[in-house]
């Protein structure tokens, strides 16, 4: 990538640049993308915090997070796909810990579809499997999927 990659909180201004990445990156077969009004009212809560990458002025990756107490939850990653492999996904795992780190949290937790190869970064930033509910997700090809919990404790954390 020929430009740096910088991230920066996202505004309600960036909903649409938020969601161009999360149509490129989520495939519609899981159905797992959110509205744009799902991802607006993240904007509304004080312990939510919605950041995007960006390759000068193009958004090619963000996530949305929350606090809950001592934990913060990981709510969607995504990158635009003309981007992967290129660290952008670390990038926005590591602004995300460090700004939960920050407001306290104690313990880091997502959830995914167990098939989703996202997997292999979570499992490389140091995230181990915590539960799973079997047969949790349906996709818009009717096949039911488990979904799997990650924690990964802020103390082990390294960013």
């Amino acid at each position: 990538m020929s430009e740096a990659v910088r991230i920066a909180t996202a505004r309600v201004a960036d909903l649409n640049a938020a969601m161009r990445v999360m149509d490129a990156a989520f495939d519609p077969a899981y159905g797992e993308a959110w509205t744009a009004g799902q991802l607006l009212t993240l904007f509304a809560l004080p312990s939510a915090r919605i950041c995007l990458a960006w390759a000068g002025e193009r958004a090619c990756g963000f996530y949305a997070a929350r606090i809950a107490g001592p934990e913060s939850e990981l709510l969607l990653l995504a990158v635009d796909p003309a981007f992967r492999g290129r660290g952008v996904a670390k990038k926005l795992m590591s602004d995300w810990q460090n700004w939960a780190s920050g407001e306290g949290a104690e313990d880091y937790f997502l959830e995914m579809r167990a098939d989703n190869d996202a997997i292999h970064l979570y499992r490389a930033s140091g995230f181990t499997e915590c539960g799973r509910r079997p047969a949790y997700y349906r996709g818009r090809d009717g096949v039911m999927r488990d979904a799997i919990t990650m924690r990964r404790p802020v103390k082990d954390a390294d960013h």
